[in-house]
């Protein structure tokens, strides 16, 4: 499908890779691996064609389609969860505005014997059967079946994208991906913002997948459970090998050590050799041998040892002052951002030295309650913070807060105080930021990277108690290894909001799930809460497919004039919701400015008129939307 071939790239005079060359084929799922900043995300972008190489060249297949889920998205404002989805089917929506056209000309005209009509009705059979086989009649129930496997819920499917943070809309570009059937998938870090339900629907969803998939990701597990094959950069190079991630770290080590004894084995040989030559050139009868020997010697292939990159932070969270025995203790505590309960009547006692994982999905109060417990939002009911307490916060975005136009030392220096600035450098190495490196600004530095520096700040503060709130995002793999040891070796107390299955696996004592406003307790680590919620998840799954089959089989039972008379309804409607969202917006802001400067406001030309009748309009577009809704509701 793809062939890679002596690919190099170039920063700032050195090379991220050179003349690296691999083939990627169907049914490859390839873990793409490596520290931060070795060029994983870079390569990406060569593969989508994004950026292009300094040298070496990506052939490929003709017409064939790439999918890339990219960190950053952009989403167009205006569209609902599933709008937006749809745009996955461009082809198909396309299909659907010359339908209506051709629907709406043909019940407009008389001329049944025209050749024009008749052309008209050659243009329907065709586009109609193109319509079909793209799969028109099943593109929604398969949209829906992705976002809910996905996370969400149908109350949010025509709810606006602006509404849903970062995390939730790069759910809604994963699905349209998913959706897309492209050849080529291409994942930056997919399951970051997600919870660890939605990465074990993922998980199916790929090992079902039928085309090339590509994905960088920090998590051991998700890599394990999903790839076939396993590419990693390293100090410019790559290793290729036909196993899952932690197959191959064991297959590396083993041709390391194959290679070390072979190694071995040719410099004994070429020792013995050099002494013989060195024997037979004092010699004159044996001046000829010797010669023989030095360009046998100059033909040897040179064994040679991959080098590995060992770099890896050294951590160590030390605790300030012991504090009481209770660190925190909430009674009857409840949240709301407006009419949304996100936190109802919760009671938690977190004990000194405990060490707690708090999981869910998305939205439903994990990142609240510990924002909450730092003091960071307001709420309802009881919080109490124990003696001593002192906590160290590491927020979701916590390297969004630091500036781009600081170098990393200045960053560190700004955040110090006498009694450990002097410490800075020494902290920053252990966070490997040595030598000219702490001179880099903000800005160039990789998600990674920023994270591990927002880790170093953390430690200029004292602390004995630990909220962090998805503290892998971004890490590579053997920095997440030493961040989990250090948090183990941690002796303070621990609170962890985490979706990543591997990291939290032996960390933590106690689980709590959070669920439609309350918590529940688990108490065990990640695996005892898994075992606990299995049986549960798949009578969901159970339940959720025997309901897409029923929508099918009834789906497939309706005519097709039915069909067609549902999808232009749904057209119509869309419309007409868009234009009664976007007049409901004129007349607020035309009310707010009357209140802000009612005279200014009413001395523009034709003011009257013009608010009237966009009130008008209003009442008129309700009443369409009332009908339009009515002869659904009839239809459905």
């Amino acid at each position: 499908m793809l062939n890679i071939h002596n690919l190099s790239v170039a920063f700032g005079g050195e090379y991220l890779f050179e003349e690296i060359a691999f083939r990627l084929n169907g049914g490859d799922r390839v873990g793409l691996i490596g520290k931060n900043g070795a060029g994983k995300s870079t390569l990406l972008k060569l593969l989508s064609k994004e950026m292009d190489p300094d040298s070496g060249t990506i052939a490929m297949e003709k017409d064939i389609k790439i999918g890339f889920l990219k960190q950053d998205i952009d989403f167009e404002q205006g569209r609902t969860v599933l709008e937006e989805s749809y745009q996955a089917f461009f082809e198909l929506k396309s299909l659907e505005v010359k339908l209506d056209e051709i629907n709406q000309e043909l019940a407009e005209r008389t001329d049944y014997e025209s050749d024009a009509y008749n052309q008209l009705m050659i243009d329907l059979t065709d586009v109609t059967h193109r319509y079909e086989i793209l799969g028109g009649y099943n593109y929604q129930g398969e949209t829906e079946k992705v976002l809910l496997g996905l996370g969400f819920k149908r109350d949010d499917f025509n709810k606006a994208t602006d509404t849903f943070s970062g995390g939730w809309r790069m759910r809604i570009e994963l699905a349209k991906l998913l959706l897309q059937s492209n050849d080529v998938l291409l994942l930056d870090e997919p399951t970051n913002h997600l919870d660890i339900e939605s990465i074990i629907w993922l998980e199916q969803f790929l090992n079902n997948y039928p085309g090339a998939v590509v994905i960088v990701s920090h998590d051991k597990m998700f890599l394990d459970n999903v790839t076939n094959r396993t590419i990693e950069i390293s100090l410019g190079r790559i290793y290729d090998y036909n196993k899952p991630y932690s197959k191959f770290l064991i297959l590396r080590k083993e041709i390391k050590e194959q290679q070390l004894s072979a190694q071995k084995n040719q410099e004994k040989q070429i020792q013995q050799t050099e002494k013989l030559i060195e024997k037979f050139r004092a010699k004159a009868s044996k001046a000829s041998m010797a010669q023989s020997l030095i360009k046998k010697l100059d033909k040897i292939d040179r064994i040679e040892v991959d080098e590995d990159d060992n770099s890896s932070m050294n951590v160590k969270f030390p605790v300030s002052v012991t504090p009481g025995k209770v660190v925190a203790e909430l009674e009857n505590l409840s949240k709301n951002y407006g009419e949304k309960q996100v936190l109802e009547h919760i009671d938690l006692l977190v004990e000194r030295s405990s060490k707690t994982a708090f999981v869910g999905q998305n939205g439903q109060g994990k990142t609240t309650l510990a924002k909450i417990m730092v003091g960071e939002l307001d709420y309802t009911g009881g919080l109490k913070i124990g003696h001593n307490v002192q906590i160290g916060y590491f927020a979701q975005n916590q390297a969004e807060y630091l500036d781009g136009k600081k170098t990393v030392l200045d960053t560190m220096i700004d955040a110090a105080n006498e009694s450990n600035r002097g410490k800075v450098r020494d902290i920053l190495g252990s966070f490997l930021f040595r030598g000219d490196e702490v001179e880099k600004y903000v800005k160039v530095l990789s998600g990674g990277e920023r994270n591990r520096l927002a880790l170093a700040k953390m430690l200029l503060q004292p602390f004995n108690v630990l909220v962090m709130d998805e503290p892998t995002n971004h890490l590579d793999i053997k920095s997440k290894n030493v961040l989990k040891k250090a948090l183990q070796n941690f002796e303070g107390t621990l609170i962890l909001v985490s979706h990543d299955r591997d990291f939290l696996q032996g960390l933590t004592d106690r689980v709590y799930e959070f669920k439609d406003g309350n918590i529940k307790e688990y108490l065990g680590d990640i695996d005892f809460y898994l075992e606990q919620r299995k049986a549960e998840d798949f009578r969901k799954i159970e339940k959720g497919e025997k309901k897409v089959i029923v929508e099918k089989v009834q789906l497939k039972e309706n005519d097709y004039q039915t069909q067609k008379k549902l999808k232009s309804l749904k057209n119509r409607l869309s419309s007409v919701e868009k234009k009664i969202s976007q007049l409901e917006k004129d007349i607020a802001e035309i009310d707010h400015n009357m209140l802000l400067d009612y005279d200014t406001t009413i001395a523009a030309p034709g003011f009257f008129d013009d608010y009237q009748g966009k009130k008008d309009l209003l009442e008129s577009l309700m009443e369409d939307w009332e009908k339009l809704s009515n002869e659904l509701e009839v239809l459905g």
